[in-house]
């Protein structure tokens, strides 16, 4: 069994939100020690690098490309998998060795990667995003032609509901197709023909019977939600406020209160801004984005709400996802509260933090070796080296060639 030690690198301290120089020992995929002076059979020399663990993007879509959406809509069905697979690759390359899709992707996806048919993150997959009738994810759009950017298949329920005995049957749906997650749109949405951000969703007897009906499957909810469609679902339960535009300040104590997490998924904005100013955009997706900016994640973080990192991507690129980082530390985070959020928040927020979020002894060996000063989050993705999956390189300068 060779040991390999990670020798001289700065280490992210997920715990403490601190860097400072140590060596990691790991051995079978798993971290086995962490300190100075460490020996081993095979010697990584990381000096003059950062060394961070796996990072953790809460909040992707790995079926979707770009924000055209006419020309998202005027694609063969089956094409989406392979740019999927591209995708997985670029959010690997970028450092991020664990995600969270948002909808798009299905268990066959998270299957082919556990089993090295294609390198990616690790995944958890919610299929598609429950919605009401008129919701964020009804495809009618106001022509009354049907724009479906996740069209159903086998793997990827229909999840248009109303009602409570609708959302537990869609629940049950869900489960058995292999969601890991239940993602939910308690608000009106930018990119769909319906309400925009600030028009609540579902009532809170439909979100409660979510909540409990993925309990029961052991499961969390999260929830693409703003204003007061997030306050419903912080108030019955969900596990995650994913964007959370203008949410009040009472939101923000329940969610402090109850631990609910915020994955505000700045670049999609920044990335919608961007798709605006080139005029990719349709006139009714145009007119629902709001200029000017949103002090929600500053007072997020003065409130106490934990915060996870999520991108939102492709509304930024696939592969840009450390931009998020930058962004989080414009709206008030320290660079070390933002890694926070990529790593050990991130890794809790998704029930992994035994195994993944921090570069301790009995956990996963995900490392990102990063040129330069780890908390120096500015430019990160531009200096993301060498990224290890389970202690094997599989992105990077020293990628070990698929099949060796």
């Amino acid at each position: 069994m060779t040991r390999t030690v990670f020798r001289n690198g700065t280490l992210f301290d997920a715990r403490a939100r601190t860097a400072d120089r140590a060596d990691v020992a790991v051995q079978d995929g798993w971290i086995v020690d962490v300190g100075s002076g460490l020996d081993g059979d095979v010697e990584v020399d990381c000096t003059g690098r950062g060394v961070l663990p796996g990072l953790i993007d809460c909040h992707v879509h790995l079926t979707m490309t770009g924000t055209d959406l006419f020309r998202a809509a005027q694609e063969p069905f089956s094409l989406q998998f392979y740019e999927g697979a591209r995708n997985m690759a670029l959010t690997l390359a970028a450092g991020v060795t664990t995600v969270r899709d948002a909808a798009g992707a299905d268990l066959g996806m998270r299957v082919a990667q556990e089993r090295g048919l294609i390198p990616g993150p690790r995944m958890q997959v919610s299929l598609n995003m429950i919605s009401q009738t008129g919701g964020h994810g009804d495809p009618w759009w106001p022509s009354t032609c049907v724009l479906d950017l996740l069209p159903p298949h086998p793997g990827r329920p229909p999840v248009i509901v109303d009602g409570p005995d609708e959302v537990r049957r869609k629940i049950r749906e869900l489960v058995r197709a292999g969601a890991d997650v239940i993602k939910v749109a308690t608000s009106g949405g930018i990119v769909s023909g319906g309400a925009g951000p600030r028009v609540a969703h579902f009532r809170d007897d439909e979100i409660a019977t979510m909540v409990a009906e993925a309990d029961a499957a052991g499961l969390f909810v999260m929830a693409h939600a703003s204003a007061d469609g997030a306050k419903a679902a912080v108030r019955n339960g969900v596990r995650s406020i994913e964007h959370g535009h203008d949410l009040d300040d009472e939101t923000l104590a329940m969610m402090a209160e109850r631990g609910t997490w915020l994955v505000p998924t700045l670049s999609s904005l920044l990335g919608l801004h961007e798709a605006l100013d080139a005029g990719v955009l349709p006139d009714e997706v145009a007119a629902k984005i709001k200029p000017g900016a949103d002090d929600t994640v500053r007072r997020a973080v003065a409130a106490g709400v934990p915060i996870a990192m999520g991108t939102d991507a492709p509304l930024y690129p696939h592969g840009r996802n450390l931009t998020e980082l930058e962004l989080m530390v414009d709206h008030g985070l320290t660079p070390g509260d933002a890694l926070h959020a990529a790593t050990l928040s991130a890794a809790d927020l998704m029930g992994l933090a035994d195994e993944l979020g921090s570069l301790e002894p009995g956990k996963r060996a995900d490392l990102v070796l990063v040129d330069g000063d780890p908390m120096d989050v500015r430019g990160l993705g531009d200096r993301v080296r060498t990224v290890y999956q389970d202690g094997r390189a599989v992105a990077g300068t020293e990628r070990v060639p698929a099949g060796a």
